[in-house]
């Protein structure tokens, strides 16, 4: 039996309901309500049976708007990465407590790169915070764009030893400016825990374009997360609708292609589904299990 492809990084927003801080007219756009029905066609063009919805703003609002996307989609969105107050740790364990109740709810994500102090997750009450996280067994995505943000995964693995962490977009490696450290070393220390697992997602340009970027491009990064961390810790994110600042979802995942291609089927069938399934722990009730094409890499 194959299994279905998981895009394990989506997004949906709304400026009206929620806030982003971060969003502007500079990325026009995206400055809109962003519904998962725009994204449908491409992927059932790519192959993709589902998506794991995650975190874009610090507020309860947007997590409402991912529960909301899941229970119009249930056949697609099979697991939602929520925010979570980390630095409020008594709020935070209100909050895990009332997902108990929806079992799409596996993990949380905070802005941390948003955050003015690049040792924010090492701070003491966001230190109580990962370890109600921790003792609830969710777990936590990991916004790395810093240099720092990637030495703390290692610091955190070792006094959080069961809290299962993803890194975001490989910690945004530097393709297509040349210099492959000091990403190149401290992706290896951080895939050095068990624990710590890796997104192949938002893979694009480290210059002010983010377009100009290529398979060839992203294949030594890529090559050397399938190295580090193996392929049964490593899983595919869309990182859709930033994607459409780099070309879109078809041409991220075209681009990917022939990368997931250079696997043998098995190790393909893990990237693409079975970490996303095994790391968040999603209820198989809602995955496609019986999916004619799952696995399949089209292009």
């Amino acid at each position: 039996m194959s299994f279905p492809v998981i895009d394990a990084h989506q997004h949906v927003w709304d400026p009206r309901r929620a806030e982003y801080a971060w969003l502007d007219e500079s990325l026009a756009p995206l400055n809109a309500a962003i519904a998962l029905d725009q994204l449908l066609p491409e992927l059932a063009q790519a192959g993709v049976r589902h998506t794991v919805q995650v975190q874009s703003a610090d507020n309860a609002q947007d997590t409402a708007l991912m529960q909301e996307s899941a229970a119009q989609h249930p056949d697609v969105v099979v697991a939602i990465v929520g925010y979570g107050p980390l630095e409020r740790p008594d709020q935070l364990a209100a909050t895990l407590d009332a997902w108990r109740t929806d079992s799409r709810m596996v993990g949380i994500r905070t802005l941390i790169h948003n955050q003015e102090d690049p040792d924010w997750l090492l701070r003491d009450d966001v230190a109580e915070g990962l370890a109600v996280l921790e003792d609830a067994g969710l777990t936590l995505d990991v916004v790395a764009v810093l240099p720092r943000h990637l030495e703390l995964v290692p610091i955190l693995a070792d006094r959080y030893p069961r809290l299962r962490m993803v890194i975001d977009h490989l910690a945004k490696p530097p393709i297509g400016i040349g210099e492959r450290d000091p990403w190149w070393t401290l992706i290896a220390s951080a895939a050095e825990s068990p624990m710590v697992t890796a997104k192949v997602s938002g893979l694009y340009s480290a210059t002010a374009d983010l377009g100009t970027w290529s398979t060839d491009a992203i294949r030594p990064f890529f090559d050397r997360a399938v190295e580090v961390f193996g392929v049964d810790r490593l899983m595919y994110g869309g990182d859709w609708p930033i994607s459409v600042l780099a070309g879109g979802y078809t041409r991220v995942w075209g681009g990917l292609a022939p990368l997931f291609a250079s696997l043998d089927p098995a190790e393909r069938e893990q990237l693409l589904g079975r970490t996303a399934a095994e790391f968040y722990r999603i209820d198989p009730g809602r995955l496609a299990l019986d999916a004619p094409d799952a696995g399949e890499v089209r292009r």
